[in-house]
């Protein structure tokens, strides 16, 4: 399924279930939020490594088949254009581009001071429920809630690192940085540049008609109600932040992306 297969990764809170929302609605594409093929793929790559004793009966030509054959089988009798989610894959380009040597990344990224507004703003919007998003801690204030998103495991820090990895990883010509500030205001350009990145003839979407209730189940089990919520009709959000000023600006340089002296020469941002 190689021709037919595509990723989206990228930061949290940053659009990728609001793109995904709008790539379903083209009949040729399947995509959804995050799918159990990425734990999957990392689950059988430890099971098959010189960990396991058995490994020694593996080579690498079965470790690609078998990891194929996952991809194949999570996504029979679908549609015939597939885009998986996972914010891992920007830090497994390499494993990509030998599984798949034609497949993209779409990568969805957000101002990062937005996106630590974005998930403390979930969490004092659900003031009676704990969140898996912070091991369901009932202490913390925003400070130590930030602190532990942006660090290297945390929530953000982890995917803007994988970032980073992915960008100047030597493979950039497989990404393309779908800003959420750009999908929320013009989403049909969006679109149309995902589409001519892929080599996919483009399709006319409907941004005031959208339907997603997959993630309701799964959002609660986080104890994180609305995490992938997305509302009927794509708009920008226009609002003040809530985090304290110092916090805000602490992460304001970190968005290297906006700025075409401080990301890789030839990186496609839209």
């Amino acid at each position: 399924m190689d021709g037919g297969l595509h990723f989206i990764s990228g930061l949290p809170r940053a659009g990728s279930t609001l793109l995904a929302a709008l790539l379903r609605q083209n009949p040729r594409i399947q995509a959804g939020m995050t799918s159990p093929v990425g734990s999957l793929t990392a689950a059988l790559l430890r099971e098959m490594s010189q960990g396991n004793e058995s490994a020694v009966f593996i080579d690498d030509a079965q470790r690609a088949a078998v990891l194929r054959a996952v991809f194949a089988a999570y996504y029979a009798g679908g549609r015939p254009l597939v885009f998986d989610t996972n914010r891992m894959w920007c830090a497994r380009l390499p494993l990509l581009a030998t599984l798949f040597p034609r497949a993209k990344v779409v990568c969805c990224v957000r101002h990062v001071p937005w996106v630590l507004d974005s998930i403390e703003r979930l969490i004092r919007g659900n003031p009676l429920q704990l969140s898996r998003i912070f091991n369901f801690d009932p202490g913390g204030t925003v400070y130590s809630r930030v602190e532990g998103l942006g660090s290297g495991a945390g929530l953000v820090g982890y995917a803007w690192n994988a970032l980073r990895e992915a960008a100047w990883g030597g493979q950039a010509d497989r990404l393309l940085f779908v800003t959420y500030e750009s999908l929320t205001a013009a989403p049909q350009r969006v679109l149309d540049a995902v589409y001519e990145f892929i080599g996919e003839p483009s399709f006319t979407h409907d941004p005031a008609n959208l339907r997603f209730d997959d993630a309701t189940e799964f959002d609660a089990r986080l104890g994180t109600p609305g995490l992938h919520r997305v509302g009927p009709v794509v708009q920008a959000p226009v609002r003040r932040s809530i985090l304290p000023p110092d916090l805000f600006a602490r992460y304001e340089p970190d968005s290297f992306w906006r700025n075409p002296a401080t990301r890789p020469e030839g990186l496609r941002v839209v």
